[in-house]
């Protein structure tokens, strides 16, 4: 309760309600700011600060002076999910963190992005995301701390569970068609290249991968493709994919505006473009990492005017070719503006101007691969007769290429389809197959149970006929003890007080007052070990029959042999004697009931394969637990009946058993084997007929 109202805002904020199939921004109507002007800010320094304020801006702005910020909000979750999810956009985010208290104690949780999400299921790994952990139909204050190397608003959304799952289909399927187009680009025009040995075709080649590189970084994707450290990524990777994209753009513009041509003398002053990004570069390489993220937004705005001003002037001088260059470039710097002004929260920030980068691309990709066509139309134009035999199977090619590009993308969509068809079909049926096996492993551990009722019924009984026999001989004693006292109640207030203290201490003499009260130990004694008898059976019976939870949990290897042990007391026979190993062990990751069904199987089948013998004499079961430095082992050696290689080799296959009709339905080794493998250990058995058999279990110790 402290963390939720340590400190009573000065300014009042609305509270973010999010509902089903809904996304929110979070806006400026609902945090408060604080910047972190020291670095080091603890979460317990942000509780009790005084400063948070609102802000002007609409949404979160970092910018030079403030590369890390606080934001504090209050969520109230109307959704039918125990978790909301917190994501940020498109954009260069160093940490995002969240804080907020756990229950009335004030325990403080913290949540950071910078933990790998490795659900399989979740395909959204582009945006920077946080789970916020908040109870349906509650509302929760959160602490977010936000750090970015670039200059420009954070879109924080906060969405519904549903919704955020749409989303990140979406993002993933737009991010993969635009990477689908930049790579079939990519490789079209490189096989131009190859036809028309043109180098304006090979420039533009690394311009289109470049886009491609700095898109997806951009959008977070490099940490699944390239590298795992966050830091690594933004403070060198993606503002050095910017630098050398920025010089495949100038490449490529020179080689196919022929500018050395063009701009004859005036060259120079191009090359000044290349300055400015070999600036970047070095800032980045001397760690000014925000400088240079600024430098590079400079540079984009100032090429993308130059190269618009460039492309205008020669169309206007004749040069055909420079119109769709002129078009494409001016839709880039038109987008330029729009992603400046929505990064400085001059623009409002939707899923459009979020995409827009993308959107323009392909279209300007469009657009420069149809310049390139101008251009070879141009030159063809000019060119001898001697060439027009060459270009018209230069164009040839170029239609059959497109033709095969077609034709490939809709064999693949159809290939895709019928894939994704198949998935599902497969999908569905793997879930049957879990479902029935963890159905069959439950029915099995039940028949065990089952098995062993008759006899843990009598292990029962007994303790509790113990403490049923001490009963009656308690109550007597106490009655006399009883009787004594009210004699000398009596004697205490009878006039002939001297005479009934005498009655009462010839009735002390004749009671035994010190044999009583050893007697009356020694009864209480007996019902005690009878109830904790009783006690311990009942609670390993539920310890075993409980229904196991998927997850992990640390448990005693040792007690869970102990445990079945007591389980089984009643099925074992007076002439096996059990011997135990039990090394001290450290607790292990596992499913606890699952190991349970295992002992009880393996101890079980050693049971029986000793009471199979003929002659049962020096029978014993050995039970040895031993640590190791990756593993714990759990070894079970008997004095049974032993297995043939051949029964040895198909024990572990299901249904399949040695014993007769209505003894056993040959799963329990199956089982034991298939739950080894879920904890990824092994289980190897040595057995000759008439001299026993060797079960090894390995459970490794950093199951996760």
């Amino acid at each position: 309760m402290l963390f939720q109202n340590s400190s009573l805002f000065a300014f009042q904020t609305d509270t973010l309600t999010i509902h089903e199939n809904e996304t929110k921004l979070l806006t400026n109507k609902y945090f408060l700011e604080l910047e972190e002007n020291n670095p080091g800010y603890t979460i317990h320094d942000v509780i009790n600060n005084k400063s948070f304020h609102p802000v002007k801006s609409l949404l979160p702005l970092l910018n030079y002076s403030k590369p890390v910020t606080w934001l504090k909000f209050v969520l109230r979750n109307k959704t039918t999910r125990a978790f909301v999810p917190i994501t940020i956009g498109a954009t260069v985010i160093d940490n995002f963190d969240l804080y907020f208290a756990d229950g009335p104690n004030g325990h403080i949780i913290h949540l950071s992005s910078s933990v790998p999400y490795r659900d399989t299921k979740l395909i959204k790994q582009n945006n920077t995301f946080i789970n916020s952990i908040i109870f349906p139909d509650s509302s929760r204050t959160f602490y977010l701390r936000i750090k970015s190397s670039a200059s420009e608003v954070i879109p924080v959304e906060v969405n519904s569970a549903n919704t955020f799952f749409k989303n990140a289909d979406f993002e993933n399927i737009l991010v993969g068609g635009f990477m689908g187009i930049v790579l079939i680009m990519a490789i079209y025009n490189l096989v131009l290249y190859l036809t028309v040995s043109d180098r304006s075709y090979l420039y533009y080649v690394a311009y289109i991968l470049l886009l491609g590189i700095t898109q997806i970084l951009v959008r977070g994707y490099g940490v699944s493709f390239f590298v795992s450290e966050k830091n690594l990524l933004n403070n060198y990777l993606i503002p050095i994919s910017r630098v050398f994209f920025g010089y495949s753009v100038l490449l490529f513009a020179a080689e196919f505006l022929q500018l050395k041509s063009n701009l004859k003398r005036n060259i120079k002053y191009y090359y000044l473009l290349f300055a400015i990004y070999t600036f970047a570069l070095l800032a980045v390489l001397f760690g000014r990492i925000t400088f240079a993220y600024n430098l590079i937004t400079l540079s984009a705005g100032i090429m993308a005017f130059t190269l618009l001003a460039l492309g205008s002037v020669l169309y206007v001088k004749g040069f055909k070719p420079a119109k769709y260059f002129m078009i494409g470039w001016g839709l880039f710097f038109i987008t330029m503006l729009i992603s400046i002004a929505r990064n400085r929260g001059l623009f409002i920030h939707t899923d459009f101007t979020q995409n827009i980068i993308i959107y323009s691309s392909v279209l300007q990709l469009v657009l420069f691969s149809i310049s390139l066509a101008e251009k070879i139309n141009f030159y063809r134009r000019q060119t001898a007769e001697i060439q027009t035999l060459s270009l018209t199977i230069a164009r040839e090619n170029e239609r059959l290429i497109t033709e095969q590009n077609i034709l490939l993308e809709t064999e693949v969509n159809a290939r895709t389809q019928q894939l994704i068809e198949a998935n599902a079909d497969l999908s569905k049926t793997i879930e049957d197959l879990k479902s029935t096996q963890m159905k069959l492993v439950e029915t099995e551990k039940m028949a065990s149970l089952g098995q062993l009722t008759a006899g843990i019924a009598h292990e029962i009984n007994n303790p509790i006929n113990f403490v049923g026999s001490n009963v009656k001989p308690l109550r007597l004693d106490f009655l006399e003890l009883f009787n004594l006292i009210d004699r000398y109640n009596a004697a205490g207030l009878s006039p002939n007080k001297d005479e009934m203290l005498i009655a009462a201490e010839q009735y002390r003499e004749q009671i035994d007052l010190v044999f009583l009260k050893q007697e009356i130990l020694s009864l209480l004694d007996g019902i005690e070990e009878g109830a904790s008898r009783t006690t311990e059976i009942v609670q390993s019976l539920r310890t075993f029959s409980r229904t196991d939870e998927l997850v992990l949990k640390p448990a005693d290897l040792n007690t869970a042999v102990l445990n079945t042990l007591i389980l089984l007391r009643s099925t074992i026979p007076y002439n096996i004697e059990i011997k135990t190993v039990l090394n001290k062990l450290p607790l292990l990751n596992c499913y606890p009931g699952k190991i349970n069904q295992v002992l009880m199987n393996l101890i079980n089948n050693s049971i029986q394969a000793i009471k199979s013998k003929k002659v049962n004499e020096h029978n014993y079961i050995t039970i040895t637990t031993t640590e190791f430095p990756e593993y714990i082992s759990v070894k079970i050696d008997d004095t049974g009946i032993g297995m043939s290689t051949e029964v040895k080799q198909r024990i572990f296959e299901p249904f399949y058993t040695t014993k007769s009709v209505g003894e056993g339905t040959g799963l329990g080794l199956s089982i034991v084997f298939g739950i080894i493998e879920d904890h990824r250990g092994t289980i190897t058995v040595n057995s000759e007929p008439g001299k026993g058999t060797s079960f090894t279990i390995t459970l490794p110790k950093n199951l996760v």
